[in-house]
């Protein structure tokens, strides 16, 4: 019986098995099993060794995508550049380690009719703005904006840029957002691409400027939409969610997990439902 699973801690809140379970049932695989564990760092290990062959995925979040690469037999060159693994698929008894955030978020730019931005904002310094200059990379862009709350923080997202080969103007933007100070290049963007947890990005709707152009991702989708979403919707902007993200990712892991065609849209149908049913 083939089994998969999202580990994390804590878990509660997945979405990923509405996901994966809408996928196998689309894909008419009704031996499929998906299940949320709650997993901390201490306990991937030997959760890892206790898996027999009918394991044959892991979706990984917080706290684990960086040690997954270390426990991987196997890494894939976009997870070892960005530094983080969102997938562990098993290939011939070994695990191998993947980055489908990447993906995921390529997928929902595209589907908001990103093509190739010139002028890109990342707000954040975390694991996912690491993602993000690897998602801007493949668009075409290779110096974006990045803003972050403490230049002293940014060694990760440093790293990370220095193997993607992007080179980013990397510069304190997030500080003052409390007292409503936003840096006017967040709203000249073509593309801005926040990061930034629940609540971090609210200032960007108290003055907005906005220019007349542009998409705006925000990963936050809980709640949804976001202030800075509805702000900049409100002047013209394209948006995608963090949802759009999240169900990209996924479809890409069904893929690699099962080997068939991810049904995106059957994904797509049980995410809302479930998301409108909270």
């Amino acid at each position: 019986m083939p089994r998969a699973a999202v580990l994390g801690s804590p878990i509660g809140h997945s979405l990923s098995p509405v996901l994966h379970l809408a996928a196998y049932d689309a894909l008419d695989l009704p031996d499929w099993r998906y299940q949320a564990v709650d997993c901390d760092e201490h306990r991937l290990r030997p959760f890892l060794s206790a898996l027999d062959e009918d394991w044959m995925g892991l979706s990984l979040t917080m706290p684990l995508k960086r040690l997954a690469l270390e426990l991987a037999d196997e890494v894939s060159p976009l997870a070892a550049a960005v530094g983080a693994a969102n997938t562990m698929v098993r290939r011939d008894g070994r695990w191998f380690a993947a980055n489908t955030d990447v993906g995921g978020m390529v997928d929902a730019l595209r589907e908001a009719g990103v093509e190739r931005p010139v002028n890109a904002v990342v707000l954040g310094a975390g694991g996912t703005a690491q993602a993000a200059l690897a998602a801007l990379r493949e668009l075409g862009v290779s110096e974006p904006l990045v803003l972050v709350r403490d230049l002293d923080r940014a060694g990760e997202l440093r790293a990370a840029a220095g193997r993607l080969d992007v080179s980013p103007q990397i510069r304190a933007g997030l500080a003052g957002w409390a007292g409503g100070t936003v840096d006017p290049a967040v709203y000249a963007a073509d593309l801005l691409i926040s990061t930034v947890p629940k609540g971090a990005a609210d200032a960007l709707a108290a003055e907005p400027r906005w220019s007349d152009k542009g998409t705006v991702l925000d990963v936050v989708y809980e709640p949804w939409p976001t202030p800075a979403a509805v702000s900049a919707a409100a002047f013209g902007w394209r948006i995608a969610s963090g949802l759009d993200m999240l169900l990209h990712q996924a479809a890409r892991q069904v893929s690699l997990m099962t080997g068939r065609t991810p049904p995106v849209a059957a994904m797509r149908d049980a995410l809302y439902q479930a998301v409108a049913a909270r």
